[in-house]
């Protein structure tokens, strides 16, 4: 248990980097996953690998703070600085154990939507796929990243960025998409997992978050642990090693800060 206080962000990183297993090959993308990878490969995950979109190939921490994966701390003492045709190569030969993503929107079958959402009587235009697509659609698994907030959860996605289960209970048996879909869902009061029909459902609660808290902040019967033959748990907080590399990665709190 840590002594130190810590903020939402730096427990998400923490959660997101216990989701990348030693030896995985990470596709890692912006914001929280370049600090989450750096963790992991600084304790669990020695032997762990990221690769960046625009080319870059690290098995170690960068030497300096990144507020993007392409600064110059980056690509310093990288394995090496390709280009992004090496990168999405590998998506396509499935050589990607694990890869990142965020998104605007999310429903019960994790796919999520980074292009276009309503609000009121218009619709908002919004940054749109980048890789994502290509990361959600081969990689083996994902790991999904987002502020907890009801107007992300939707019973069906108004936009599909990048799929996630099909959404009528057959997973990714009958999908398109060759990769193994979502894996975990991280938000900022809870984990979450997939089950076999590719269904979100409530795996662990943050300290001092209830389940009856976030229950309706989903618009269907939201599935916990519990319902499928095990337990709801509590989300480990950081440890003083993880804050302590956090805060050394991210000594501003620029992406990890309140």
């Amino acid at each position: 248990m840590a002594s130190k206080e810590y903020t939402d962000r730096e427990l998400m990183v923490s959660a997101a980097a216990a989701e990348i297993d030693d030896g995985d090959t990470a596709f890692v993308g912006m914001r929280l996953p370049l600090i989450a990878f750096q963790v992991a490969v600084s304790t669990h995950a020695p032997d762990a690998l990221a690769v960046y979109e625009s080319g870059v190939i690290r098995d170690s921490p960068a030497d300096g703070f990144i507020h993007t994966m392409c600064d110059l701390p980056n690509l310093n003492n990288a394995v090496s600085t390709t280009g992004m045709l090496d990168i999405m190569s590998r998506l396509q030969r499935g050589d990607i154990d694990v890869g990142f993503l965020g998104g605007a929107e999310i429903d019960r079958y994790g796919n999520l939507n980074t292009t276009l959402v309503e609000a009121g009587n218009r619709e908002i235009r919004l940054p749109g796929s980048g890789g994502a697509c290509d990361i959600a659609c081969m990689a083996n698994r994902t790991v999904l990243l987002m502020a907890h907030e009801p107007r992300r959860f939707v019973e069906s996605a108004h936009y599909v960025t990048s799929p996630g289960y099909a959404r009528d209970g057959t997973g990714r048996d009958d999908h398109p998409a060759p990769g193994g879909g979502p894996s975990a869902l991280v938000t900022s009061k809870a984990t979450f997992g997939f089950d076999n029909t590719g269904e979100l459902y409530v795996r662990t609660l943050h300290p001092g978050v209830e389940l009856d808290a976030i229950a309706d902040d989903f618009p269907w019967d939201l599935q916990t642990a519990a319902d499928l033959g095990g337990t709801v748990g509590q989300t480990p907080v950081p440890t003083d090693e993880e804050l302590s590399l956090i805060r050394t990665f991210d000594p501003d709190g620029f992406w990890t800060g309140e």
